[in-house]
C-alpha cells in the first residue's frame, strides 16, 4: 500500500487503487501507438499489483505499529507465485507483462533470483505461443512501467510544486517524459503521448487518524471501516 503522512493522519492508497489509476492513464495512450493485444495490456497494467490486498494480507504494520509503505516491502515468493498464477489464467500476454514487472521490481533482490530465472525460461515459451519478439514485449512493458511510475508520483504527492519539471520515466518509444503542475491538480506531461489533449483521472484513498495499531487485525478493521475519499486531477497537453 502507499502510505502518506498528513496532518489528518495516515493517508492510505491501496495497491489495487494505484494499479487502476495506472490503467486509467494507459487507456488514454495515443491510439496509433497502442500495439497488439491492447486490452490485455490495459488489464496487465490494472492488475500488476493485484496480489497485494490490504484487506487480506498480513504484512501491513511495522514493528512500531505503523502501516507499512510499499517501499518497505521485499520479495515474497508466495506473492509472486500467486500473482503469476492469476496472470497466466488471464492471458499469456498478461503473464509476460507481469513477469517483466516482477523482474523490474525485484531483479536485484537475492531472494528473487531463482524465481526470476525460472520466469525467463517460461517467457520463451510464452513468446513462441504469441509469435512476438522480445523487443515487442519490452516496448509494451515500458508503457506499463511508465503508467505505473506516473500513478506512483500522483499517489505519493511527489510531483514538484511551482511548475518545477520532473522526469516520469522512459516510455515505450524510449523517450523520457516529464511532468509539472500547471495549477491546482492540473498537470502538464511533456512530450504529450496521449490521444486526447486533456483528460480527467481519479483515485481513492482512506485516512486513518490513529497512528499506531496493536496488531494487523486492528489495522485491517480500521481501514475496512474508514470512508473512501475520491481525488480528481487533470492531465493536459499545455
Amino acid at each position: 500500500m502507499i502510505v502518506n503522512y498528513t496532518e489528518s493522519g495516515w493517508q492510505i492508497i491501496t495497491q489495487r487503487s494505484h494499479g487502476l489509476l495506472a490503467a486509467e492513464i494507459c487507456a488514454h495512450w495515443n491510439k496509433a501507438d497502442q500495439g497488439r493485444y491492447w486490452v490485455h495490456t490495459l488489464v496487465a497494467t490494472a492488475e500488476h499489483d493485484d496480489v497485494y490486498n490490504e484487506f487480506e494480507n498480513q504484512d501491513l504494520i511495522n514493528n512500531q505499529g505503523g502501516p507499512v509503505n510499499f517501499k518497505m516491502t521485499s520479495f515474497k515468493k508466495e506473492y509472486a507465485i500467486r500473482l503469476m498464477q492469476m496472470a497466466e489464467t488471464k492471458s499469456t500476454w498478461v503473464a509476460l507483462l507481469v513477469s517483466r514487472h516482477i523482474q523490474f521490481v525485484h531483479g536485484k533482490d537475492p531472494k528473487a533470483l531463482n524465481f526470476i530465472s525460472e520466469l525467463k525460461k517460461r517467457e520463451k515459451l510464452w513468446m513462441k505461443i504469441l509469435s512476438v519478439s522480445p523487443a515487442e514485449i519490452s516496448s509494451a512493458y515500458r508503457l506499463l512501467e511508465f503508467c505505473d511510475a506516473l500513478s506512483l508520483l500522483i499517489c505519493q504527492h511527489a510531483i514538484q510544486p511551482e511548475q518545477r519539471k520532473m522526469d516520469i520515466s522512459t516510455g515505450p518509444d524510449r523517450l523520457i517524459y516529464s511532468i509539472f503542475e500547471k495549477s491546482d491538480q492540473v498537470f502538464v506531461v511533456d512530450p504529450w503521448p496521449f490521444e486526447p489533449d486533456e483528460f480527467r483521472l481519479s483515485y481513492e484513498s482512506r485516512t486513518l487518524s490513529q497512528l499506531y495499531f496493536k496488531d494487523v487485525a486492528e489495522f485491517r478493521k480500521m481501514i475496512s471501516s474508514t470512508p473512501v475519499i475520491l481525488h480528481d486531477l487533470v492531465l493536459t497537453k499545455s
